[in-house]
């Protein structure tokens, strides 16, 4: 199951991680967010020894959104030390995920 990041915790397990991290910006009256969340939990079974996975409500916490730009949901930020090294805006297969997770596991930002 992938964690649950909020606006209080985000510093902590998100920017204070020693791991690639990835953030699934959602919220629950968006359809294509709800649809991705098996996905994303999936990921986190998959790569949860190698990758921090988690959701970040937007509605519940706006500030974290409100800081990276996030404007669209689905959003998908991958962070690592700190910085976003790539995106997705909008659904996609887990295929798309499991792609650009191996290419950032590899050091290619």
């Amino acid at each position: 199951m992938s964690a649950v990041f909020t606006d209080s915790n985000f510093e902590a397990l998100v920017l204070g991680s020693d791991r690639l991290s990835i953030v699934d910006f959602w919220a629950t009256w968006c359809p294509p967010c709800v649809a991705l969340g098996p996905t994303i939990d999936s990921l986190a079974v998959e790569f949860g020894e190698k990758v921090n996975v988690g959701k970040l409500n937007a509605d519940e916490n706006p500030n974290i959104s409100v800081a990276y730009g996030v404007t669209n949901l689905p959003c998908i930020l991958f962070i690592y030390d700190g910085k976003v090294v790539d995106r997705q805006v909008g659904a996609a297969p887990k295929s798309v995920f499991q792609k650009k997770i191996a290419r950032l596991l590899e050091g290619k930002y």
